[in-house]
């Protein structure tokens, strides 16, 4: 009822980018400017259109994009309305408007049924602003409703701190029977919103998409509405709550799992917080180190009894016994230096900032304090822009100075190594083609007449072609979650029997896929090419992680530090920035030292 009608409520709308269709204006449309009729045989299918245009308008087709006028490009993209030009195509000959690229582009997207279809074209489409409501999701009569000034859209644009202070205030500015009318609804507004704020999360706007929040951010709202709730006798189970925020935010989080455990409740937390160990009433160890060398309980008891316990080596930094080490030097570094001005996107003041080149430096501050938009949003689209001539649109600021004491920049994120099962810490890092081609020089190999290619679960010949390599088959469930079940064939080896007869000290390449980090380091000490990978990923502490794990069960922190390792890996040009955010998530103090 109440929803926009131009954006269905969405408060953006897809759009075709100019910039996107001619990615490059040296070309000429007959070199391929326009590149979504270009890829694939699509220029011929298109040629008899443009021909037509330029014959009507006198389009040159053979020149640089950029040396068009504004008014033909303009025919180009938008079409020529409902204006005909005459078509001539295999010997047919009739009169019709041109469609222009984008209509074209934008019609297509919206009618074709083909997920294929639809994810190439979407390369092109951007979402931008709609015109109507103005990104605020609602018909003129549902912002038309205000208190206290406020249409719905202007309080929900508040973040949590923000609101509850606005609805804390906004009795005063009520009258006597509105105030009777809305008491009980603003106590539970405002209950509600104190709730978030205490999680951490006050920073949040009360419009922000749920597709935007981190996990963290997430667990901590299903938090606060169990606290709502009321329920008592409930057995909470929270994976690290307070990764992401700062000390002063951890203090209150801690203090809103108390109140929920003062409700008769019982709460478990998995967490390397210090804070939240010494907190805790009763405190697991489990260790003493990962993978092979763990999943033993060190330690159970209160915190004072796993800090006196000898064998728990985090009850070792719990008492001070062992720290991590503050560096006795300072690195110089290269003395060049970045200068962010004027930056002022969401909530960052008009900031100016200086970043020394060739050191390491951490950015902190609150949770929602913009360290994110200053790094993530404003200096890390703006240096791809500069050195890649990428489309990534940067956070507003002034000017950016130094970019040219950089060739290089990468964000290490916590986004997954890949989106399949087939993707894992070897093939990502690389060492898997070391490993194949090692396999490969083996004289059974080689008497077989076997290459790399062979010991590969993504191509025929090796692999088990029951299910292709990914030793498991899935089972679709139509109205539920598909569900996958270990290949009876291969028994969930991924390789064909031939493949697996070929070992190298009694181990086959799929038991090497299914060797931890650890394993097989040592079991390849003597094969420099991939000892050197493996021992980067011991370095980032995950020594512990299968080679062959999917990249689907790997966290966050796990995938941030895989790709770490990579980067370790590869020839440093020297001017290179590497863009980290957060980088100790899920670390115990072992690891992060």
């Amino acid at each position: 009822m109440g929803a926009c009608t131009e954006c269905d409520g969405l408060g953006v709308q897809m759009s075709i980018s100019p910039n996107l269709i001619i990615p490059d204006t040296s070309k000429s449309i007959r070199d391929g400017a326009i590149a979504p009729w270009s890829r694939g045989g699509m220029l011929s299918q298109y040629d008899h259109l443009l021909e037509a245009i330029s014959r009507a308008y006198k389009i040159p087709l053979s020149k640089p994009w950029y040396s068009l006028t504004e008014e033909q490009k303009d025919l180009i993209l938008y079409g020529s309305g409902d204006k005909e030009i005459h078509i001539n195509w295999n010997g047919f000959e009739y009169n019709k408007p041109f469609e222009g690229v984008i209509p074209n582009i934008t019609r297509r997207w919206r009618e074709s049924e083909s997920n294929y279809i639809k994810d190439e074209l979407g390369k092109y489409l951007t979402e931008k602003t709609c015109p109507v409501c103005h990104g605020k999701r609602l018909n003129i009569q549902a912002l038309s409703i205000k208190i206290a000034g406020y249409d719905i859209a202007d309080a929900t644009e508040l973040s949590v701190v923000q609101a509850l202070e606005w609805f804390r205030e906004l009795p005063k500015k009520l009258t006597q029977k509105e105030n009777d009318i809305a008491r009980v609804i603003l106590r539970e507004i405002t209950s509600r919103l104190e709730f978030l704020k205490n999680v951490g999360l006050g920073y949040l706007t009360l419009n922000r998409k749920a597709g935007t929040l981190s996990g963290g951010e997430a667990q901590r709202i299903r938090l606060a509405s169990q606290i709502g709730s009321g329920l008592s006798g409930v057995l909470y189970v929270l994976d690290e709550p307070s990764i992401g925020l700062h000390q002063s935010d951890n203090d209150k989080l801690l203090d809103t799992l108390k109140m929920l455990r003062d409700k008769d409740n019982t709460v478990i937390v998995v967490e390397h917080d210090e804070d939240a160990m010494r907190a805790a009433d009763y405190l697991v160890d489990i260790g003493r180190n990962a993978g092979e060398h763990g999943g033993n309980i060190v330690a159970a008891g209160t915190p004072e009894q796993v800090i006196n316990n000898k064998n728990s080596l985090t009850g070792e930094y719990l008492s001070g016994k062992k720290k991590i080490e503050i560096p006795k030097k300072r690195r110089k570094g290269s003395g060049d230096k970045i200068v962010i001005k004027g930056a002022r996107a969401n909530n960052l003041k008009n900031i100016d900032i200086e970043i020394p080149l060739g050191k390491f430096i951490a950015l902190t501050g609150v949770s929602g304090s913009g360290k994110s938009t200053l790094l993530i949003d404003t200096l890390y689209p703006s240096l791809m822009r500069a050195l890649y001539n990428s489309k990534l649109e940067s956070g507003a600021h002034d000017v950016i100075e130094g970019m040219k004491n950089i060739d290089k920049v990468v964000d290490i994120d916590q986004s997954p190594i890949g989106r399949t099962p087939r993707s894992n810490p070897a093939t990502y890092t690389g060492v898997f083609t070391n490993i194949r081609e090692f396999f490969a020089e083996l004289t059974e190999s080689k008497t077989r007449g076997y290459g790399p290619g062979r010991f590969s679960f993504n191509v025929k010949g090796g692999r088990c072609e029951a299910c292709q390599g990914d030793g498991s088959i899935k089972i679709e469930m139509n109205f539920l979650a598909d569900v996958y079940v270990e290949c009876d064939k291969c028994h969930g080896q991924r390789y064909n029997e031939e493949t697996l007869a070929v070992k190298y000290k009694g181990k086959s390449i799929a038991d090497v896929l299914n060797m931890s980090v650890e394993e097989a380091y040592r079991f390849f000490i003597n094969v420099p090419s991939i000892k050197n990978k493996l021992g980067l990923l011991k370095r980032v502490g995950l020594d512990y992680i299968k080679l062959g794990q999917s990249s689907l069960e790997l966290s966050g922190g796990e995938a941030q530090r895989i790709k770490l390792s990579k980067e370790l890996s590869a020839r440093s040009t020297g001017k290179t920035i590497y863009i980290l955010d957060e980088p100790t998530t899920g670390l115990h103090f072992e690891d992060i030292q």
